[in-house]
């Protein structure tokens, strides 16, 4: 009887080596409409990274005058690469969709079903209906509020936040001036005049950058936060002594009414805790300015009130308020730069990986930004918002 092989001849002899095939390198197409959301000026590639996107074999439709606000123009596009669109729904016809707000219902209607969508997704102005219209369309979408790299830095927010933070001082200075009804002060450190008193409220990214611009133009600054980490950090950040106190009452009131400047820069959790209340800013300097940047989540100052670029400022107590949620729209273009710089990276990698899917396989940082896969809501916290079913994405993309 004779031995049985479970080999044949053939696949005993010494066999060719498999070598992993490389993966396939994606084209993407990618959409840029043009934001319709209230004074949104700010666009999510500049003509730069258009071309960057281009020469990589990418196809890109820029819906006309999407880069007007921000100083671009549809010229420098079509330069860069870019097919310049007249119809809205082309630029909504692609299968990866950049904006900066979220897209309103009708704009959903736009999009294709499977698409990729790439925005911020601002939870608190958000409805139950701009979840489902997603889910119906089985839309894959991308926070980038929400995208966290692998350093457990959130880029795009750190990068708005250091506008937000630096501008916060400059709007201050202008506010300041007679020309602005303002008392009259210049920002620095002038021979013989004693420096301006700024007091920020807030000791993280908008906190740090706002302490940098106040002392780079010669003020006195006071940096309050109940983080002594945070209070730590900053120090060490600004690499020189500067005045840090934790949040208490007393201290708090009594450099609120020496102040000239005072800057809301705390998030809180949900909602921006207030610190300073009414009682304190009734205290405040005639002619006193206060810029609460931390408006878009409550603010922090008991007097604030939402306004808007066209109508920035109130008046109560004496004190001139700025309380605009969305300041780095207000330097469109930088915002911009800054915003584009960040996407473009991840728009080359999702097409080196060989598509959204393998990208998405390997790269923690969009997976944390990912709130819808085909339909599946995968974000736990839009899903006890909105008490809507979730599943977790990791055990989806295996």
């Amino acid at each position: 009887m004779s031995q049985f092989s479970p080999f044949s001849k053939e696949e005993l002899l010494p066999q060719e080596e498999m070598l992993e095939v490389k993966k396939q390198k994606g084209e993407l197409f990618i959409g840029l409409p043009k934001e319709t959301h209230f004074q949104e000026k700010r666009v999510c590639l500049t003509p730069d990274a258009v071309a960057a996107l281009t020469q990589n074999g990418h196809r890109v439709v820029v819906e006309t005058k999407a880069g007007e606000d921000a100083n671009f123009t549809d010229k420098e596009y079509s330069d860069a690469g870019a097919k310049i669109s007249y119809d809205i729904k082309e630029a909504f016809g692609c299968n990866i969709i950049l904006k900066v707000a979220p897209p309103t219902e009708k704009e959903i209607e736009l999009i294709n079903p499977q698409s990729i969508l790439i925005s911020a997704l601002q939870l608190k102005t958000q409805n139950k209906k701009y979840f489902e219209c997603l889910a119906k369309k089985r839309i894959t979408a991308v926070a980038f509020d929400y995208i966290k790299d692998e350093h457990g830095v959130f880029p795009i927010v750190k990068s708005l936040s250091e506008i937000a933070g630096t501008a916060s001082v400059l709007i201050a200075g202008e506010l300041m001036s007679g020309v602005n009804k303002g008392n009259g002060l210049l920002f620095g450190n002038i021979g013989g005049v004693a420096p301006t008193s700024v007091v920020i409220l807030g000791a993280g990214t908008v906190g740090e950058f706002a302490a940098r611009s106040a002392i780079g133009l010669g003020a006195r600054v006071k940096v309050f936060d109940n983080s002594i980490t945070k209070l730590r950090k900053l120090q060490h950040a600004l690499s020189m002594p500067i005045y840090t106190s934790t949040i208490q009452p007393k201290t708090l009131a009594k450099a609120l009414m020496r102040c000239d400047v005072a800057i809301g820069a705390i998030r809180g959790k949900n909602r921006s805790p207030i610190v300073a209340t009414e009682e304190m800013i009734e205290q405040m300097k005639e002619g006193a300015v206060i810029v609460d940047v931390s408006i878009d989540r409550g603010g922090c100052f008991e007097t604030s009130n939402i306004t808007d670029h066209k109508k920035p400022t109130f008046e109560k107590h004496g004190v001139i308020h700025y309380c605009v949620p969305n300041i780095p729209s207000r330097y469109s273009r930088t915002a911009s730069v800054s915003i584009s710089n960040i996407f473009t990276p991840y728009l080359l990698n999702i097409a080196e990986e060989g598509g959204f899917e393998n990208a998405a396989r390997y790269d923690k940082s969009l997976r944390n930004g990912m709130y819808f896969y085909h339909g599946i809501l995968t974000n736990k916290t839009v899903a006890n918002w909105f008490d809507l079913p979730f599943r977790d994405i990791n055990l989806l993309i295996i």
